[in-house]
C-alpha cells in the first residue's frame, strides 16, 4: 500500500509553531489540528501549496511575508494621547482597546506603548509587519470522511491581509 500524499478531498492533521523575524514562537500547536485539504479551509499564505503532495511525517517550514499575515504596518492606524485621558484598566501594554468608528464599525487597537505620561495606541495588529515562518508537521493523511469538510479544525477563509489559525 502506497503513501497516502496531501491533495483534495484528503483529511489531514497537522501541528505547527509559528515564530516571528527574532525566533520568538507566537503561537503553536502540538495537538492535532484536522481539515479537508480543497474544503473551505485554508492554511495562511502559501502553506496549502507547501504542504501538496507530502504525507504523514514530512515536515515543511515557510516564511511568509506580512501581505500574507496579518498586513503591513499602517502608521494611520496609531496615535498617541495622554495617559490620563485612558481608563485605568487599559493602561498597560498589550490591552486590548474596542473602538467604534462613525459609521459604528468595531475595531480591536492595542496599547503599545506607554512612555513619559502618553500611551500609543495602535489599530494593527501586533504581528502586523512582520514576516512569519511557520513549521508544519504533518501527523496524518487519509481519505477524507462524509461531513468532515464541515467540522475541521482550523476555519481561516478570510481577506488577504489577515490570518486565523485557531
Amino acid at each position: 500500500m502506497s503513501k497516502e500524499i496531501v491533495k483534495p478531498g484528503k483529511y489531514v492533521s497537522i501541528s505547527y509553531t509559528i515564530r516571528d523575524e527574532e525566533g520568538n514562537v507566537v503561537e503553536q500547536h502540538d495537538l492535532p489540528i484536522g481539515f479537508v485539504y480543497g474544503s473551505d479551509t485554508e492554511l495562511i499564505g502559501g502553506m496549502d501549496q507547501a504542504i501538496a503532495g507530502k504525507s504523514a511525517g514530512d515536515e515543511v517550514e515557510v516564511s511568509l511575508p506580512p501581505q500574507e499575515t496579518f498586513g503591513e504596518h499602517d502608521p494611520d492606524l496609531t496615535f498617541t494621547d495622554d495617559l490620563e485621558n485612558v481608563p485605568p484598566q487599559f493602561r498597560h501594554v498589550g490591552a486590548e482597546v474596542q473602538m467604534q468608528n462613525e459609521a459604528g464599525e468595531t475595531k480591536t487597537f492595542y496599547i503599545s506603548r506607554i512612555e513619559d505620561g502618553k500611551v500609543t495606541i495602535d489599530g494593527n495588529h501586533p504581528l502586523a509587519g512582520k514576516t512569519l515562518k511557520v513549521h508544519v508537521k504533518i501527523l496524518e493523511v487519509r481519505d477524507a470522511q462524509p461531513g468532515e469538510e464541515r467540522t475541521s479544525g482550523i476555519h481561516s477563509v478570510q481577506a488577504p491581509g489577515s490570518m486565523s489559525i485557531n
